[in-house]
């Protein structure tokens, strides 16, 4: 089998550009978009903020606990390597098979159409000076802007490693300044409400109630990408020390921004403007800063999706690869282009996203893999405890902070999302099984083979 971690080696990327990966993949749409459906029933500023905070101590367990795996099997893919080595290749197999068919294509293909409605929004005379048409045929514009920034998301990874991380970083930073003087121009210029951030007995009651909890659901959604980095570790330089610094300084960083964001959309919009509404943060743009403050807000919406396509452009087809190093009928997504990147995989995943966004179906298919990749990530820290167990010999570059309560907290949150999936959305979790099941089917039907690759197995050390 090849050794993808030595090779990514030499490529050498540094912890800040897989910190930026970190950070790309988590800002998406989901922070700007959530609040609106938590001041429903939550009315207490410091309650709403907590939801945020207890999202992030979440998130930072979990990126504890994949530190530690993926400081012990160094090697790009994320799940499809931790559940391979940790239980049987079949079940890295599956999180692999989602990973590389919808994983990572739908959230591209999501975020793609996004940037297109928010640039249009943010550009409002943008569309309608296009032609409407084109050789006599009628021109989707909104879908032709999605489609061109994921091909150039590819083009800019087919570059190369150090071509591609130039880019993501300098979009990844411009989207974190223009947050910060979003944040503090909202707190300097905007008309405070007068909304209390302090705890208060009243807290009391809605943080044990049901909405808290079915809020905290979609929080850690917006949290969802904390774990970017594990993608690619076999092209981090020094893995075990860049690694945990990566997913824990991104994931900290992107806590800090949630909770300074949602305080500024509380502390300058009227909750009743608020509730119910989709695009908070262009009603709060617009509430602190008039019409061109809306527009503002529109403009760092998608400087914010241009860097999370461009990280799961990178790292999604990396799963692709490391399969095709392990099955010889994935075989030909190993390949590298002179640059050192999997240029089929790439083209592969633009192509499966392309798909999406041509047969508007990527909504549907989040919905059904919300589950599964829950599951996967579920059972991946668990594997924690596992090896701990296990194999308690085994080399630990890094061991996960706060072990046992960090993977119990992270395991009791991912628990609880996992039910209220399967109770709220029986048939979308149930299309969740049946496409785990498929790549099950799958592996088994390609006969890779009965033995387990001797790398596959942990060996104790004295």
């Amino acid at each position: 089998m090849p050794d993808s971690t030595s090779r990514g080696a030499a490529a050498g990327v540094p912890w800040f550009t897989a910190t930026a990966i970190v950070v790309a993949d988590m800002v998406g749409v989901g922070v700007f978009t959530s609040l609106g459906f938590q001041v429903i029933d939550i009315k207490s500023g410091f309650s709403l903020l907590l939801l945020w905070v207890v999202g992030g101590i979440v998130a930072i367990c979990g990126a504890f606990c994949y530190a530690e795996l993926a400081a012990m099997f160094p090697r790009s893919s994320g799940e499809y390597n931790f559940l391979r080595r940790i239980y049987h290749p079949a079940f890295g197999f599956v999180a692999g098979w989602l990973s590389a068919t919808v994983g990572f294509a739908a959230p591209i293909a999501l975020a793609a159409m996004a940037f297109s409605k928010y640039l249009t929004s943010s550009m409002p005379n943008l569309l309608p000076s296009l032609p409407a048409r084109a050789f006599g045929v009628p021109v989707d514009w909104s879908l032709l802007i999605g489609l061109a920034i994921t091909w150039l998301a590819a083009a800019v990874h087919l570059g190369g490693v150090r071509f591609g991380g130039a880019y993501h970083n300098i979009w990844t930073a411009l989207k974190l300044v223009l947050i910060i003087v979003f944040i503090i121009a909202g707190f300097v210029v905007g008309d405070l409400q007068g909304v209390s951030f302090t705890p208060s007995a009243a807290d009391l009651t809605y943080i044990g109630a049901a909405p808290f909890a079915i809020s905290l659901v979609f929080v850690m959604y917006s949290y969802s990408g904390w774990n970017a980095a594990t993608y690619i570790v076999g092209e981090l330089r020094d893995p075990s020390r860049s690694l945990p610094r990566a997913l824990f300084v991104g994931t900290t960083v992107v806590v800090i921004l949630y909770v300074g964001l949602n305080a500024v959309f509380i502390a300058t919009t009227p909750a009743s403007e608020l509730a119910g509404q989709i695009d908070v943060a262009i009603i709060a743009g617009k509430h602190i800063f008039g019409e061109f403050g809306g527009r503002m807000v529109g403009a760092l919406i998608c400087l914010g999706l241009i860097s999370s396509i461009s990280a799961m452009t990178w790292i999604g087809p990396r799963v692709t690869m490391t399969m095709g190093e392990d099955m010889p009928m994935l075989r030909l997504f190993s390949r590298r282009s002179r640059q050192g990147v999997p240029a089929v995989a790439i083209v592969f995943q633009l192509l499966v996203s392309n798909l999406l966004l041509l047969t508007r179906s990527f909504e549907a298919v989040l919905d059904f893999i919300q589950f599964s990749l829950a599951f996967c990530s579920f059972f991946a820290v668990l594997g924690v405890i596992k090896m701990r167990i296990t194999h308690p010999r085994l080399p630990r570059p890094y061991r996960a902070w706060g072990y046992p309560v960090t993977p119990l907290v992270f395991l009791s949150v991912t628990f609880f999302m996992m039910y209220y999936l399967v109770v709220n959305r029986p048939l979308q979790s149930l299309a969740g099984f049946a496409m785990m099941s498929a790549g099950l089917l799958i592996y088994y039907a390609s006969r890779p083979g009965s033995n387990v690759a001797p790398s596959d197995v942990p060996s104790e050390v004295a």
